[in-house]
């Protein structure tokens, strides 16, 4: 079992920048692809980003490429999210989850997720 910890969130005005950390318990994570998510209450769970095990390969919404960086230290165990240049719809709960099977696979572990609020 990984546990995944998010941190980070909080609020910040539209235009600002806010960066995402999730940190996992355990030294398998760099055999991990990771990827970030986000659900707004009563939504579907949308795909944001996601990297490869090694970091070499990166992918994106549409709706926030450009804007947000997905990277990761497997030194540190942790992935990182910058957003920049947020908007008052990227407002909602953001978790990180790690896949076993690689980047387009199943994911299998969640962490508990973190509120990026962002005020017009």
């Amino acid at each position: 079992q990984v546990q995944l910890v998010e941190s980070g969130g909080g609020l910040v005005q539209a235009g600002g920048s806010l960066r995402l950390s999730c940190a996992a318990s355990r030294r398998t994570f760099r055999n991990y692809a990771m990827g970030w998510f986000r659900q707004a209450p009563g939504k579907e769970r949308e795909f944001v980003a996601a990297i490869s095990s090694s970091g070499g390969n990166t992918y994106y919404a549409d709706s926030v490429k450009g804007r947000f960086t997905i990277s990761r230290d497997n030194a540190k165990t942790t992935v990182y999210l910058q957003m920049n240049s947020l908007k008052h719809e990227d407002t909602t709960v953001y978790y990180c989850a790690g896949s076993v099977v690689g980047i387009a696979g199943e994911y299998d572990y969640w962490g508990q997720g973190t509120q990026v609020t962002v005020s017009s």
